[in-house]
């Protein structure tokens, strides 16, 4: 006895029933729960006659055939007097469903246990999907659009080899960071879209740091000049959507260089702990005064022409890295990571992150220039925050700001080599 055609069978009949309670459910009369296992067995079945007979047309014959009992199907149901839903899903499905039981004989199981399990969500999701897509927005469908244009359109068209002075601008490889970075603000995007607009302090400031910790740091520091009782939120939004800029940055660095990870987490968590411990603070004085507001509703996150000029100082920080190391050593990185946070914390930490993939640079000398450009971009949101918002904003801000400066330098200046996991 085979057991594996047994289990081949049995997972064709267990997708076969999933598809066939939804459809089922759905109150389709073209084909429900029995119909679709007796599909999915067929496929398998299929598959087994072509290994049996080693006859490469007992597949095409056999769906042909499907394919036809389906059209016939319609014809007939079109042709009475009732009015019908016109839609082809459920026939797709079935043909689909042949499909992966035959793959599941002759191809990947694996891959077909997940294309038959995600075709019966999708299948189940069909109502929310058609409301999520009625609530769209033409700046979302630009989000959208940019993102699939700037992930499956442009990224494979390009060369994965590196060009230009210190061979290390590789074109594949700075559009990879770009759709990255896209990628990381549009999800952040559509969780404020799903959320709504009134969202609680903390989920504010999650997703300003998921979105753009600056742009969080400039709002909410501009609302304390034009409302009331509002300075203690604003510090935490703004605090929260700091720290979270930070765990992006871990998210970026164990996308870039996993490997190399467990030398880099311990110094950059102890700096988010140490944030994080500041912003409950700050919530407990929040919830003392009981204030509550919205975000401000965030600008389309994946425009075209800011993943270029993000593209492009990507590069440029790149080569500034190269360049300092190559003519004045590795002291002056810190100048440069030190400039180059104060406008893009994203950017010098992929550039140095690749850089410690290729080992041009040392992990241990590559995770505290990241951490010194997140600490320059902390001052500079700081100094944004004073200068926009209240004095009793900026006192805050000063307070928190200040304590995790001092404890970021410390770590950058003390923290053994020794110490990671």
């Amino acid at each position: 006895m085979n057991y594996d055609q047994l289990t081949t069978l049995a997972i064709a009949f267990g997708l076969g029933l999933l598809v066939g309670v939804q459809r089922q459910r759905s109150d389709n009369k073209m084909a429900g729960v029995r119909t679709f296992t007796l599909i999915s067995v067929l496929g398998v079945m299929a598959g087994f006659l072509t290994q049996v007979y080693n006859n490469a047309f007992v597949l095409p014959a056999l769906g042909l055939s499907l394919a036809a009992m389906l059209v016939a199907a319609n014809m007939i149901k079109y042709k009475s007097k009732e009015p019908q839903d016109v839609g082809q899903t459920t026939e797709v499905a079935a043909l689909l469903m042949f499909a992966i039981g035959a793959y599941l004989v002759l191809g990947d199981q694996l891959v077909g246990i997940i294309v038959g399990t995600l075709m019966a969500i999708l299948l189940y999701v069909k109502e929310r999907l058609h409301h999520f897509i009625n609530r769209l927005s033409e700046k979302d469908l630009s989000a959208i659009m940019t993102l699939a244009g700037i992930s499956l359109v442009i990224l494979p068209m390009l060369p994965d080899k590196t060009f230009g002075p210190f061979d290390v601008l590789n074109p594949r490889n700075i559009w990879l960071m770009i759709t990255l970075i896209v990628g990381i603000s549009v999800v952040g995007y559509f969780i404020y879209k799903f959320a709504g607009k009134r969202i609680g302090v903390i989920a504010s400031g999650i997703l300003g740091g998921l979105i753009s910790s600056t742009a969080t740091t400039v709002s909410y520091a501009r609302k304390t000049k034009s409302a009331k009782d509002v300075n203690k939120m604003a510090a935490f939004v703004i605090a929260t959507a700091s720290m979270v800029s930070l765990v992006r940055i871990l998210i970026e660095i164990v996308v870039v260089i996993p490997k190399k990870f467990n030398y880099i987490l311990l110094p950059i968590l102890s700096e988010v702990v140490l944030l994080a411990l500041l912003c409950i603070i700050l919530f407990y004085l929040v919830n003392k005064d009981d204030t509550e507001d919205e975000m401000p509703e965030p600008e389309n996150p994946a425009q075209f022409k800011s993943a270029l000029l993000f593209g492009m100082l990507y590069a440029l920080i790149l080569l500034a890295v190269a360049f300092t190391e190559e003519k004045f050593g590795n002291e002056a990185l810190y100048l440069v990571s030190i400039v180059s946070g104060l406008t893009d914390v994203d950017a010098i930490t992929l550039s140095l992150s690749q850089l410690m993939k290729i080992d041009n640079i040392s992990v241990h000398l590559g995770w505290k220039l990241i951490l010194l450009a997140a600490l320059s971009n902390l001052v500079f949101k700081g100094v944004m925050a004073m200068i926009l918002g209240t004095k009793t904003l900026a006192k805050w801000v000063g307070i928190v700001f200040g304590i995790a400066l001092v404890f970021g330098l410390l770590i950058i200046w003390l923290w053994p080599n020794s110490w990671h996991l």
